[in-house]
């Protein structure tokens, strides 16, 4: 798989639907989540096994929370709310955070407003009406790895790439002198240099 810096974690808030969970765990690990999750979770763990055939909550922390108010992420993880809502950001369109968890709602439900409150964004997949969680989930996944991933460019017609993807190189140290370092301090940071 392409590499692709920072992490993520998905995860569902009261989901009931065994079999789709499983299915979206099972697609977390696929596509290599740092995590999953679980708020206030509603499903039964030994039948998500069923469709959890990667059996990801063993190969992948795993962390189930009993309310919105006890979630904890990683610092600096940027939650992303997948809903349904007039002000959601279209998926398309979406620049996905490096660390950022995605929580999706129960099957015939939303996101809860305690839950939509705590989010730093809401995306939603352009579609006429919703998918069930675990193929929203995968959407929200692939588009995560196809943006921030690095892959051969598309070629104007049909069919795969026409040039290999050129051998990543990182540069050499930046270098800056005491002078450029100091000229580019706020004045009062420069004081205290001088002092």
């Amino acid at each position: 798989m392409s590499n692709v810096r920072g992490f993520f974690g998905i995860g569902i808030e009261g989901g009931s639907k065994s079999m789709n969970i499983g299915t979206l765990f099972r697609s977390a690990n696929a596509f290599n989540a740092s995590f999953v999750f679980a708020v206030n979770p509603q499903y039964r763990q030994q039948v998500t096994r069923k469709s959890d055939t990667s059996n990801a909550t063993q190969n992948v922390p795993f962390y189930a929370f009993d309310s919105v108010a006890e979630m904890l992420l990683p610092a600096g993880c940027q939650l992303v709310g997948v809903e349904l809502t007039e002000d959601a950001i279209e998926l398309p369109s979406f620049r996905h955070p490096r660390r950022a968890a995605y929580v999706l709602g129960p099957e015939r439900g939303d996101l809860s407003p305690a839950m939509l409150e705590r989010c730093d964004h809401v995306i939603k997949i352009p579609m006429s009406f919703c998918i069930n969680v675990a193929i929203a989930g995968a959407i929200v996944m692939y588009d995560r790895m196809i943006s921030l991933g690095r892959f051969a460019e598309r070629p104007v017609k049909a069919g795969g790439p026409t040039e290999e993807l050129p051998q990543h190189t990182q540069g050499g140290p930046v270098l800056r002198t005491m002078k450029r370092y100091l000229a580019d301090l706020p004045e009062p940071d420069r004081r205290t240099f001088r002092d």
